[in-house]
């Protein structure tokens, strides 16, 4: 049985309905990425004022719109906590966007001068950490991934906020499709996406709550139907979703930044495999920020209009086919005043 700490946290990440319907707002790279295509400038040019303006611009139109906002804490905190509408929750980000990306694998680390127990100081409602990690990695990679997944499991424990875990493949160095950037790998394999999670859903990793990427490239998905290649992805997903049901951890989506369409394509799939919801971003606001940045104005009505308009259907397909989250019943059964304060160690 999870906490309580744990599962008021959970349910502080879920809409009225019982559902994840969460908005990602920590990405640094793509965001500079997003706003150098806008202004036709380098992304190394990208200055922290015109990153924080572009965070502020999505919460100040999207967060009332959300179950939950993931927010890292070098950008959109300092650029829109005060925009944080009581109704939703905050996610925030543990991990450093800065890799170490070798030959055997890349190896994660924390943001400076940043902890679990920071983010719960601050009224973080959960600790979002993203894993990069393939099971045929070196094995010093594998090592180096799953001692920090399992050391950010302990300190959440510790301090009884829901862990957040996000797992990435991504393409060895020297492959043709190598690259750094947030992308979905191009030599992805169904199989490597099911076995990362077969790893991270044992006990000793503190998980309770799944980021994870569809295991077949969004493009890709076919039509749910009497195909094959349907029958093979919906095999696929429930993989997932048995290996999550059997270690009682809830799933969500990431969108990755694939097109509106099929984003909602990868939902069907998942909902039917057992996920609860999603944590999407780029495939929500990065039109507002790439047509229009710096002009606020612009970027505004494109989130109050088009992106607005695609979270609202995201939430009305997760409605109508994901199932609920719900805290698990009373906790025990107490006879005497005292007895849950001296239980809950």
């Amino acid at each position: 049985m999870k906490s309580i700490g744990k599962l008021r946290g959970l349910t502080r990440l879920t809409d009225a309905h019982g559902h994840f319907t969460m908005i990602a707002l920590d990405q640094r790279p793509p965001m500079a990425q997003a706003i150098a295509a806008a202004r036709g400038i380098d992304p190394a040019s990208v200055t922290f004022a015109e990153m924080l303006a572009a965070k502020r611009l999505l919460v100040k139109a999207l967060a009332a719109e959300a179950s939950s906002m993931l927010f890292d804490p070098n950008y959109a905190v300092p650029a829109a906590i005060d925009l944080m509408p009581s109704t939703t929750s905050l996610i925030v980000t543990l991990e450093e966007h800065r890799f170490q990306d070798g030959p055997g694998g890349r190896k994660s680390r924390s943001i400076d001068n940043w902890t679990v127990e920071k983010i719960r100081r601050m009224g973080g409602d959960a600790v979002k950490v993203l894993a990069w990690y393939r099971p045929d990695a070196a094995p010093d990679v594998l090592e180096h991934q799953c001692a920090y997944v399992r050391t950010i499991g302990a300190e959440c424990r510790r301090y009884d906020i829901p862990y957040v875990l996000e797992l990435l493949v991504y393409p060895f160095q020297g492959s043709d499709g190598h690259t750094t950037d947030y992308v979905q790998s191009a030599d992805k394999r169904a199989e490597l996406v099911i076995e990362s999670v077969r790893e991270f859903a044992k006990p000793e990793y503190g998980v309770d709550l799944f980021k994870l990427e569809t295991p077949v490239p969004g493009h890709a998905l076919p039509e749910i139907g009497d195909t094959e290649g349907s029958r093979k992805a919906v095999r696929e997903f429930e993989a997932i979703g048995a290996l999550c049901s059997d270690a009682g951890i809830p799933w969500v989506l990431l969108s990755g930044g694939v097109a509106p369409s099929q984003f909602e394509l990868v939902l069907r799939y998942a909902y039917r495999a057992g996920a609860q919801g999603f944590l999407a971003g780029r495939t929500i606001w990065l039109d507002a920020l790439q047509n229009n940045f710096p002009d606020e104005q612009k970027v505004l009505a494109e989130l109050e209009g088009d992106a607005r308009r695609r979270l609202a259907s995201l939430r009305r397909l997760t409605r109508e086919n994901a199932q609920a989250w719900s805290f698990p019943g009373r906790m025990g059964s107490f006879e005497r005043e005292g007895d849950f304060a001296m239980s809950y160690a």
